[in-house]
């Protein structure tokens, strides 16, 4: 399964930011957690939770599980 968040840096850019980096002091999540956001990998609750409050939405505004695999 992979994670997609495009939904989350559309509502980022919607929100007039322009550099990604700037979620990091936004939401207060760490350099890795950026990192593994950019690369569709997993996070904690916890991050998704800071950063759901930083941009006043819900889990299903930022993310969407695809399951890549074909598998059920």
């Amino acid at each position: 399964m992979q994670v997609d968040y495009t939904k989350l840096w559309a509502r980022y850019k919607e929100m007039g930011h322009k550099n990604k980096t700037d979620l990091i002091e936004m939401a207060g999540i760490s350099t890795n957690i950026l990192a593994k956001l950019t690369k569709g990998e997993f996070i904690s609750m916890d991050s998704i939770q800071r950063i759901c409050k930083a941009l006043n939405c819900d889990v299903g505004d930022i993310c969407v599980i695809n399951n890549v695999e074909g598998n059920s």
